[in-house]
């Protein structure tokens, strides 16, 4: 092995709790009547987009703004709030951004690995799903774009992972191999089964009580027999890279 490429959201970045953040404030502006558990279910619903949008954002096919306002639009006709549409979305999408970042925060496994990986000779990025500017403010919100370096993102191509080219887009930029490259994501198959299809070794990183259910692909004995790892925590990678 000689380079590892690290995911950011929900793999470094707590990206769970900046959405529990947002969805909070959006609860609080338009969706007061909700009780916790209603809050709880809400949040479920905006992980799980069982519909894809976020996805279909990945490939080109929304934009950033159009996949969120679909998604809201389906979490206030679930939970009874007023609808989202072009003209009210600029406001909602206000309080949701507002909220998101101000969420932004690191998983407590990430300093403890990103010490242990400074002390290897491995060569180390970033790799994201996410648009560029908006990578770059939770980078710097966080401290994390001082310690490793950003090398893809969405508007690298356009598109993000699965496709095998944003993976290996990582690899030339990191200067190895997909062979001698690990890569750790949170998202069996965009994140771990998308590695292994390039050619890399792959980590999927299976938070406990993080999965994201409905259409998400969660299932470890599918990742073993694809040949990807599986992880509980970050704290886990130095024996695993220890071992390969």
């Amino acid at each position: 092995m000689r380079g590892v490429l690290l995911d950011i959201d929900d793999t470094l970045l707590d990206t769970r709790a900046a959405f529990v953040t947002a969805l909070d404030a959006v609860a609080d502006a338009y969706l007061p009547h909700l009780t916790t558990a209603e809050r709880a279910a809400a949040l479920d619903v905006w992980r799980a987009d069982t519909h894809g949008y976020y996805r279909r954002h990945t490939t080109g096919e929304l934009t950033a703004d159009e996949q969120r306002r679909l998604r809201a639009a389906e979490l206030h006709e679930r939970f009874g709030g007023p609808a989202v549409d072009e003209a009210f979305f600029p406001a909602w999408n206000g309080v949701f951004r507002e909220g998101f970042e101000a969420g932004w925060v690191l998983h407590r496994d990430v300093a403890g690995l990103l010490r242990w990986l400074a002390g290897t000779e491995l060569a180390v990025g970033l790799l994201t799903n996410a648009p560029l500017a908006l990578t770059r403010r939770k980078l710097e919100r966080t401290g994390l774009g001082e310690d490793v370096p950003l090398l893809v993102t969405l508007d690298s191509f356009g598109f993000g992972k699965p496709d095998a080219r944003v993976f290996l887009e990582g690899c030339r930029l990191l200067g190895t191999s997909p062979a001698e490259t690990l890569y750790v994501g949170d998202e069996l198959d965009v994140d771990g089964l998308g590695a292994r299809g390039a050619g890399l070794r792959a980590v999927w990183l299976d938070r406990p009580g993080a999965r994201r259910g409905g259409v998400h692909l969660e299932d470890p004995a599918v990742a073993r027999e694809a040949g990807v790892a599986v992880v509980r925590g970050l704290d886990e990678l130095p024996a695993l890279l220890g071992a390969v």
